[in-house]
């Protein structure tokens, strides 16, 4: 006779079939990460919240905070800061994606030279950077005073707005720039968007404005997303050159006011979180919509 062989019924009673134990230990290990990094950057952040409102000697106080608004030179930095901010986001944006875009369509054999370039900032100490850019402008005033580009070299030295740091900024932000807009343009199919509008007759201005930015609204809100923590955050270059923006101003106040300085910073902090999840939010609502 023939072995019997045991048949397993299908279930039929529509209950669950029991899972594993990996999705669980995974589901473990990755709360315990997420308590662990959660108390690294929470704790520095409560303690220095807690420093700001314990007066030892009136107790609980939010005065440090009542201060920050009407201290002085708070809102003159934080819109310089904001304004160069804006310069540079527009101005890396505008010089980066034109040119990623022409070598990825006439010239691809370029890319690895481009992206060297672009990420060459990174090797850079900022201190040899600032010091390069120091050197030029005391050279400029004494070779180029009968020249027009005298006063051009003044101009963007103006601590109204320098541009100088404008220029620094748009450096230091390219290699984040670059890989933000490489991701982008390399999740669609570029040459066969711009070949379909260029059929049908559309111009180059066209088809950046209506075909391309539309498709790649995700890695420039990345890009801006970056560039706004770099420009919100660096200090080195703008204290070298001797300009106050936001952080600048917050390291000056710090030795005369330290609750004020720590209040100041929790600000700024919760501040560059709050526009940095604007732009992350737009950038995800236009992925989704599309």
């Amino acid at each position: 006779m023939a072995a019997l062989t045991p048949t397993v019924l299908p279930d039929v009673t529509g209950a669950p079939a029991p899972q594993t134990g990996r999705p669980r230990r995974v589901r473990v290990w990755r709360g315990v990460v997420l308590t662990v990094a959660a108390l690294y950057f929470l704790t520095p952040l409560l303690a220095s919240f807690v420093f700001t409102v314990n007066d030892p000697t009136a107790g609980f106080t939010l005065d440090a905070y009542q201060e920050i608004f009407s201290a002085e030179g708070f809102v003159q930095s934080l819109l310089l800061s904001l304004g160069l901010a804006v310069a540079t986001i527009v101005t890396v944006l505008v010089l980066t994606l034109p040119a990623m875009l022409a070598v990825r369509l006439s010239a691809p054999r370029l890319r690895p030279v481009m992206e060297v370039l672009c990420t060459l900032p990174l090797v850079v100490p900022p201190i040899t950077f600032v010091a390069g850019i120091s050197t030029v402008l005391r050279w400029g005033p004494d070779y180029l005073a009968t020249t027009p580009f005298y006063q051009t070299i003044i101009a963007i030295q103006d601590p109204a707005f320098p541009v100088v740091l404008v220029v620094a900024y748009v450096v230091l932000a390219l290699p984040f720039v670059y890989r933000a807009l490489d991701a982008g343009l390399g999740a669609m199919d570029v040459r066969t968007l711009v070949e379909a509008a260029r059929n049908c007759g559309a111009s180059w201005p066209h088809v950046m404005l209506r075909v391309i930015i539309p498709n790649l609204r995700s890695g420039l809100a990345s890009a801006s997303f970056l560039t706004l923590a770099l420009v919100l955050g660096e200090y080195t270059v703008a204290r070298l050159l001797g300009y106050q923006p936001f952080p600048v101003w917050i390291v000056t106040i710090s030795g005369s006011n330290a609750p004020l300085s720590v209040a100041v910073s929790i600000f700024s902090l919760l501040f560059a979180w709050l526009l940095l999840l604007v732009l992350s939010t737009a950038g995800t609502r236009q992925r989704s919509g599309s």
